[in-house]
Protein backbone atom coordinates (compact mmCIF):
# COMPACT_ATOMS: atom_id res chain seq x y z
CA UNK A 1 0.00 0.00 0.00
CA UNK A 2 1.40 3.44 -1.03
CA UNK A 3 2.06 5.61 1.90
CA UNK A 4 -0.22 8.43 2.46
CA UNK A 5 1.46 11.85 1.18
CA UNK A 6 1.32 15.29 2.89
CA UNK A 7 -1.93 17.58 1.63
CA UNK A 8 -2.48 20.76 1.50
CA UNK A 9 -4.43 22.46 3.92
CA UNK A 10 -8.01 23.95 3.39
CA UNK A 11 -9.47 26.16 6.51
CA UNK A 12 -8.22 23.24 8.35
CA UNK A 13 -9.92 20.39 6.28
CA UNK A 14 -7.02 18.32 3.90
CA UNK A 15 -7.76 19.66 0.41
CA UNK A 16 -8.19 16.74 -2.36
CA UNK A 17 -5.41 15.80 -3.74
CA UNK A 18 -4.47 14.51 -7.40
CA UNK A 19 -3.74 10.55 -6.52
CA UNK A 20 -5.17 7.93 -8.30
CA UNK A 21 -3.86 4.53 -6.85
CA UNK A 22 -5.80 4.31 -3.05
CA UNK A 23 -7.46 2.03 -1.45
CA UNK A 24 -10.67 4.23 -1.14
CA UNK A 25 -10.97 4.67 -4.97
CA UNK A 26 -10.05 0.76 -5.66
CA UNK A 27 -13.17 0.30 -3.86
CA UNK A 28 -15.23 3.01 -5.40
CA UNK A 29 -13.79 1.62 -9.00
CA UNK A 30 -14.77 -1.99 -7.93
CA UNK A 31 -18.55 -0.66 -6.63
CA UNK A 32 -18.76 0.54 -10.50
CA UNK A 33 -17.79 -2.83 -12.16
CA UNK A 34 -21.03 -3.88 -10.03
CA UNK A 35 -23.42 -2.28 -11.30
CA UNK A 36 -23.47 -4.20 -14.98
CA UNK A 37 -23.45 -7.32 -12.92
CA UNK A 38 -25.84 -6.36 -10.82
CA UNK A 39 -28.68 -4.98 -13.14
CA UNK A 40 -28.15 -8.50 -14.94
CA UNK A 41 -28.51 -10.21 -11.71
CA UNK A 42 -32.28 -8.59 -11.17
CA UNK A 43 -33.04 -8.98 -14.59
CA UNK A 44 -32.31 -12.15 -16.17
CA UNK A 45 -36.29 -13.34 -15.21
CA UNK A 46 -37.77 -10.71 -17.60
CA UNK A 47 -35.61 -12.57 -20.40
CA UNK A 48 -36.52 -15.98 -19.44
CA UNK A 49 -33.72 -16.68 -16.55
CA UNK A 50 -33.49 -17.76 -13.06
CA UNK A 51 -34.42 -15.49 -10.47
CA UNK A 52 -31.49 -14.45 -8.43
CA UNK A 53 -32.80 -12.17 -6.54
CA UNK A 54 -30.88 -12.79 -3.27
CA UNK A 55 -27.23 -12.23 -5.03
CA UNK A 56 -28.58 -8.97 -6.38
CA UNK A 57 -29.03 -8.28 -2.99
CA UNK A 58 -26.02 -9.30 -1.48
CA UNK A 59 -24.32 -7.63 -4.23
CA UNK A 60 -26.21 -4.03 -3.42
CA UNK A 61 -25.41 -4.95 0.69
CA UNK A 62 -21.76 -5.35 -0.40
CA UNK A 63 -22.19 -2.02 -2.48
CA UNK A 64 -22.82 -0.17 0.61
CA UNK A 65 -20.27 -1.73 2.86
CA UNK A 66 -18.00 -0.31 0.11
CA UNK A 67 -19.48 3.01 -0.04
CA UNK A 68 -18.95 3.29 3.86
CA UNK A 69 -15.38 2.22 3.95
CA UNK A 70 -14.82 4.11 1.14
CA UNK A 71 -15.41 7.39 2.51
CA UNK A 72 -13.83 6.13 6.02
CA UNK A 73 -10.69 5.23 4.60
CA UNK A 74 -9.73 8.31 2.85
CA UNK A 75 -10.32 10.50 5.31
CA UNK A 76 -8.56 8.10 8.13
CA UNK A 77 -5.59 7.93 5.80
CA UNK A 78 -5.34 11.16 4.03
CA UNK A 79 -6.25 9.90 0.79
CA UNK A 80 -9.31 12.25 -0.31
CA UNK A 81 -9.15 12.68 -3.76
CA UNK A 82 -10.29 14.49 -6.86
CA UNK A 83 -10.80 10.74 -8.51
CA UNK A 84 -12.56 9.78 -5.51
CA UNK A 85 -15.01 12.80 -5.35
CA UNK A 86 -16.07 12.05 -9.20
CA UNK A 87 -16.00 8.29 -8.60
CA UNK A 88 -17.77 7.93 -5.30
CA UNK A 89 -21.30 9.26 -6.05
CA UNK A 90 -20.71 8.30 -9.59
CA UNK A 91 -21.18 4.68 -8.42
CA UNK A 92 -24.05 5.58 -5.95
CA UNK A 93 -25.80 7.22 -8.53
CA UNK A 94 -25.37 4.37 -11.31
CA UNK A 95 -27.29 1.70 -8.47
CA UNK A 96 -29.83 3.96 -7.86
CA UNK A 97 -30.37 4.48 -11.79
CA UNK A 98 -29.52 0.44 -12.22
CA UNK A 99 -31.85 -0.61 -9.48
CA UNK A 100 -34.32 2.24 -10.63
CA UNK A 101 -34.29 0.48 -14.32
CA UNK A 102 -34.69 -3.08 -13.00
CA UNK A 103 -37.33 -2.49 -10.55
CA UNK A 104 -39.53 -0.31 -13.32
CA UNK A 105 -39.05 -3.00 -15.49
CA UNK A 106 -40.12 -5.40 -13.40
CA UNK A 107 -43.56 -3.38 -12.51
CA UNK A 108 -42.24 -3.47 -8.56
CA UNK A 109 -42.13 0.28 -8.43
CA UNK A 110 -44.37 2.84 -10.26
CA UNK A 111 -42.68 4.49 -13.29
CA UNK A 112 -43.68 7.69 -11.80
CA UNK A 113 -41.38 6.95 -9.00
CA UNK A 114 -38.66 6.76 -11.15
CA UNK A 115 -39.80 10.13 -13.05
CA UNK A 116 -39.47 11.42 -9.92
CA UNK A 117 -35.63 10.30 -9.13
CA UNK A 118 -34.60 10.53 -12.62
CA UNK A 119 -35.89 14.01 -12.61
CA UNK A 120 -33.20 15.02 -9.44
CA UNK A 121 -30.48 13.66 -11.61
CA UNK A 122 -31.36 16.28 -14.42
CA UNK A 123 -32.04 18.77 -12.60
CA UNK A 124 -28.09 18.41 -10.36
CA UNK A 125 -26.65 17.94 -14.53
CA UNK A 126 -28.09 21.36 -14.90
CA UNK A 127 -26.26 22.62 -11.49
CA UNK A 128 -23.13 20.91 -12.99
CA UNK A 129 -22.99 22.48 -16.22
CA UNK A 130 -23.35 25.88 -14.92
CA UNK A 131 -20.45 24.96 -12.27
CA UNK A 132 -18.19 24.09 -15.22
CA UNK A 133 -19.08 27.44 -17.27
CA UNK A 134 -17.25 28.99 -13.89
CA UNK A 135 -14.69 26.48 -13.71
CA UNK A 136 -15.74 24.87 -11.07
CA UNK A 137 -15.83 21.21 -10.68
CA UNK A 138 -17.99 18.81 -8.45
CA UNK A 139 -19.02 19.96 -5.23
CA UNK A 140 -18.19 17.36 -1.98
CA UNK A 141 -21.51 15.32 -1.37
CA UNK A 142 -23.20 16.10 1.74
CA UNK A 143 -24.13 14.65 4.51
CA UNK A 144 -27.88 14.58 3.45
CA UNK A 145 -27.11 13.55 0.00
CA UNK A 146 -25.71 10.22 1.62
CA UNK A 147 -28.64 9.86 3.84
CA UNK A 148 -30.70 10.05 0.84
CA UNK A 149 -28.51 7.05 -1.06
CA UNK A 150 -28.76 5.14 1.90
CA UNK A 151 -32.87 5.54 2.74
CA UNK A 152 -32.84 4.31 -1.28
CA UNK A 153 -30.38 1.59 -0.96
CA UNK A 154 -32.30 0.21 2.18
CA UNK A 155 -36.05 0.91 0.48
CA UNK A 156 -34.62 -0.90 -3.25
CA UNK A 157 -33.77 -4.39 -1.50
CA UNK A 158 -37.50 -4.29 0.77
CA UNK A 159 -39.03 -3.31 -2.42
CA UNK A 160 -37.25 -6.42 -3.90
CA UNK A 161 -38.82 -8.94 -1.22
CA UNK A 162 -42.06 -7.81 -1.72
CA UNK A 163 -42.45 -9.30 -5.05
CA UNK A 164 -44.05 -12.13 -3.60
CA UNK A 165 -47.22 -12.97 -1.27
CA UNK A 166 -47.15 -13.50 2.69
CA UNK A 167 -46.32 -11.72 5.50
CA UNK A 168 -42.54 -11.21 5.29
CA UNK A 169 -43.94 -9.30 1.19
CA UNK A 170 -46.48 -7.00 3.32
CA UNK A 171 -43.80 -6.21 6.16
CA UNK A 172 -41.03 -5.36 3.14
CA UNK A 173 -43.64 -3.39 1.12
CA UNK A 174 -44.67 -0.97 4.25
CA UNK A 175 -40.92 -0.47 5.37
CA UNK A 176 -39.66 -0.44 1.32
CA UNK A 177 -42.05 2.98 0.67
CA UNK A 178 -41.02 4.47 4.28
CA UNK A 179 -37.69 4.19 3.16
CA UNK A 180 -38.78 5.52 -0.07
CA UNK A 181 -40.64 8.41 0.17
CA UNK A 182 -37.84 9.21 2.64
CA UNK A 183 -34.79 8.74 0.09
CA UNK A 184 -36.74 10.91 -2.48
CA UNK A 185 -37.37 13.88 0.03
CA UNK A 186 -33.97 13.93 1.19
CA UNK A 187 -32.39 13.43 -2.29
CA UNK A 188 -34.17 16.55 -3.67
CA UNK A 189 -33.32 18.44 -0.15
CA UNK A 190 -29.77 17.51 -1.27
CA UNK A 191 -30.46 18.85 -4.93
CA UNK A 192 -31.91 22.05 -3.64
CA UNK A 193 -29.10 22.94 -1.11
CA UNK A 194 -26.37 21.59 -3.65
CA UNK A 195 -27.82 23.95 -6.18
CA UNK A 196 -27.38 26.60 -3.32
CA UNK A 197 -24.22 26.10 -2.89
CA UNK A 198 -23.61 26.47 -6.51
CA UNK A 199 -25.33 29.64 -6.91
CA UNK A 200 -23.07 31.02 -3.88
CA UNK A 201 -19.90 30.35 -5.62
CA UNK A 202 -21.36 31.65 -9.00
CA UNK A 203 -22.02 34.48 -7.12
CA UNK A 204 -18.51 34.79 -5.94
CA UNK A 205 -16.93 34.00 -9.09
CA UNK A 206 -18.82 36.82 -10.87
CA UNK A 207 -18.43 39.63 -8.35
CA UNK A 208 -14.82 38.63 -8.72
CA UNK A 209 -14.43 38.69 -12.15
CA UNK A 210 -16.23 42.07 -12.05
CA UNK A 211 -13.87 43.39 -9.67
CA UNK A 212 -10.91 41.90 -11.64
CA UNK A 213 -12.27 43.89 -14.64
CA UNK A 214 -12.58 47.23 -12.79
Amino acid sequence: MDTAQPHKQVGGVDAPSDRVLTIPNALSFARLLGVPVFLWLILWPEFGGPKHDLWALALLMLSGVSDYLDGKLARKWNQVSKVGAILDPAADRLYVLATLVGLTWREIIPIWLTAIILGREVFMGVVLLILRRHRYGALSVSFIGKAATFNLMYSFPLLLFSDGTGRVATLAAIFGWAFAWWGTGLYWWAGVLYAAQAKRLVAADKASRSATAR
